[in-house]
């Protein structure tokens, strides 16, 4: 295990939100069931802190981007800057929609319709910036995710209103739907790890790449799947469930979720205004890390101090003798491969 490896790949955006979300779905989970007697503006601390932590980081980035204008000219700099812009955008409006909710459920005198209304606007907003992201090769996930909600928002409002009287198993067929799609994703990862497996042209590495996405999907889509039946059927009355146990699920696929971030590449150098890999930053930030960054382990490699003794030592480089000048007492080191024969001496015989 390689951990200078593991760390350049971290990435911290998206282990921000996994995090706060599973701390929100326990707090969430104890709140509906009695067992906390928090209000719901302090069950909703770890959604705050999120968005808390999003505006800062832009307010940060945007104050260095308008400071600093030769930064603007180095490689994809404006892309990413519109691209923080844009998920600022869309969180402020999700945030919108987090405090109506809390409002909603402290007061409960309004329609649910007009809590919705910032997803409303969320949505056609993500199909928007989907497209551009496209245009720039640019990995927009919550956009999507908001984008392809837009109807399962509209029924969801609706059923609060009981403006519909659907049961809920009914009312989240959008949701199935989307579902389905993943569960398509999760058997194609498995039909080509088992052709990997099989396969005798492809190296170790590429099977064992195919091999751990084909277990995170799994670890990620069947118990998500598995708590929205059980809240279906939680919130339809056909069992008896406490939310602890039906929240489970989502958490061991929020937990899968955060351990992905340690190998997916990618996040905005502009947020707070860093303007390089977030481990670089924190190397540069805590230089006594990098002592266990640069630590790898071979977890295949036998304990047994025989076997140890039969591998082949590395030989040491060669050692070239320094030149000494006279003059200024420098020390000129001749690298190998690079050394040259010096000319021969030269014989002036002097005249009688």
């Amino acid at each position: 295990m390689n951990l200078r490896g593991l760390f350049q790949d971290f990435n911290p955006s998206k282990f921000l939100i996994y995090s706060c979300l599973l701390l929100f779905s326990v707090l969430l989970s104890l709140r509906l069931d009695g067992i906390l007697q928090w209000s719901y503006w302090a069950v909703f601390t770890p959604i705050w802190l999120w968005k808390l932590l999003v505006i800062i980081g832009a307010s940060v980035g945007t104050g260095v981007w308008a400071h600093n204008p030769q930064y603007r000219a180095e490689g994809e700099t404006c892309v990413e800057f519109k691209a923080m812009l844009i998920a600022v955008g869309l969180h402020v409006l999700l945030l919108m929609f987090e405090v109506l909710v809390c409002d909603r459920v402290e007061r409960g005198n309004y329609f649910w319709l007009l809590v919705f209304m910032p997803l409303f606007f969320v949505s056609p907003v993500s199909v928007a910036a989907c497209v551009w992201g496209f245009r720039h090769d640019r990995s927009l996930e919550l956009e999507v995710l908001c984008s392809v909600n837009i109807l399962q928002f509209i029924f969801i409002a609706l059923r609060l209103d009981r403006i519909i009287n659907w049961p809920w198993l009914v009312v989240c067929v959008p949701l199935w739907i989307l579902m389905s799609f993943l569960c398509l994703v999760v058997l194609y990862y498995i039909i080509w790890s088992v052709l990997f497996l099989r396969s005798i042209d492809i190296i170790a590495e590429q099977r064992r790449t195919h091999i751990t996405m084909a277990i995170s999907w799994m670890t990620i889509v069947v118990p998500l799947l598995t708590f929205e039946i059980l809240l279906v059927h939680k919130l339809d009355g056909h069992n008896n469930l406490s939310y602890v146990c039906v929240f489970v699920p989502l958490w061991l696929s929020l937990l899968t979720l955060m351990a992905t971030t340690f190998g997916q590449k990618g996040g905005n150098h502009w947020w707070f205004g860093i303007r390089k890999d977030f481990c670089h930053f924190l190397l540069e930030l805590l230089p006594f890390l990098r002592e266990y960054g640069n630590v790898s382990y071979d977890l295949q490699r036998s304990n047994d101090p025989e076997a140890a003794e039969d591998l082949p030592v590395p030989e040491p480089p060669p050692k070239i003798a320094p030149m000494f000048h006279k003059k200024t007492g420098v020390v000129i080191t001749q690298s190998p491969g690079k050394y040259f024969v010096p000319p021969p001496k030269l014989c002036i015989d002097m005249p009688d």
